[in-house]
């Protein structure tokens, strides 16, 4: 599938719940708004991937609100993952621990773990309270049971966790970890907004300058620095999407709001399908293949150049 600007649609990012253990305070919650209907049955989630994956979806991304909420977490990825060539999934990683095992022999490849600050005030101050070694050791439980790449998701803001950049780095080389360093968005009228952000373009520049290499993703362009800590090599992704134009060019990413939606950018919510009431009215598959179809046409670069 492609849409009108050429940008293929291969991935699928799917929100499984709007509820999450945590209250950080930038959360867009996948630029959903608020939803009275309720979160996707296990069984239409499963119908929704076998649409995509018949209409060229190859890779999903679980997300939420916090997926690991859902009791039903670890049959989700079961269900889905025999449709796909990646199932990988993003956590806050507080519950992590118990269910890596479940979750790995279910066919999930590969987790985000959200990590916005080492120190425990810190975190504290961001995400509402004092999850941080939940978190770790999450983390750890992922590494051993080989859901990697794991990757350390930081949204990086300034005056708060700003400084950590370097101590981030050190944990992700002494973890094995990637790191991904991210810009703030802006959500409508955040009023949290300016007081936070921090453009990313001289911390990348300082990347750049130690880097032992530097590779670009195909997916939105990013840019990945390979630096060495300790005798350890250690990659640092950096997402910069606000006002990037090549950043947005090069998506090839559809949504799904946890209500059963196909949202066509992060940014948007003016242009949404219909698709789960569409299955819930006794839609066949050519009309949900439509919803699929109609979801590509609606894409646009919210960053135009």
């Amino acid at each position: 599938m492609q849409d009108g600007f050429g940008r293929e649609a291969s991935s699928l990012r799917i929100s499984v719940t709007q509820q999450c253990n945590l209250g950080c305070f930038f959360c867009h919650k996948e630029g959903e708004d608020p939803s009275s209907i309720g979160p996707m049955s296990r069984e239409e989630i499963r119908a929704l991937v076998e649409i995509g994956s018949k209409l060229g979806i190859r890779n999903v991304k679980i997300t939420g609100g916090e997926p690991l909420l859902r009791p039903d977490i670890a049959d989700v990825v079961g269900d889905i993952s025999g449709y796909l060539e990646e199932v990988s999934l993003v956590t806050n990683g507080t519950l992590l621990r118990p269910i890596a095992r479940a979750l790995k022999d279910s066919g999930l490849s590969r987790v985000n773990v959200s990590l916005h600050s080492l120190d425990r005030e810190n975190y504290r101050r961001i995400a509402g309270n004092d999850q941080l070694r939940a978190v770790v050791e999450g983390i750890d439980a992922a590494l051993e049971n080989d859901l990697r790449p794991v990757k350390l998701n930081v949204v990086v803001l300034r005056g708060i966790n700003d400084s950590e950049v370097g101590g981030m780095i050190e944990f992700a080389a002494e973890k094995g970890a990637i790191l991904q360093l991210i810009e703030l968005q802006r959500m409508g009228g955040d009023e949290w907004f300016e007081g936070n952000y921090l453009d990313l373009s001289s911390l990348e520049a300082q990347l750049r300058k130690e880097a032992t290499g530097v590779c670009e993703r195909a997916f939105q362009r990013r840019r990945k620095y390979i630096l060495l800590r300790g005798g350890r090599r250690v990659e640092v992704e950096v997402v910069r999407p606000m006002h990037n134009s090549t950043f947005c060019m090069n998506c090839t990413r559809l949504r799904t709001t946890s209500d059963g939606r196909l949202k066509p950018c992060l940014m948007r919510n003016d242009n949404l399908v219909e698709f789960i009431s569409l299955m819930r009215r006794g839609a066949g598959e050519q009309q949900l293949s439509g919803a699929f179809q109609e979801a590509i046409r609606r894409r646009e670069p919210y960053w135009k150049g």
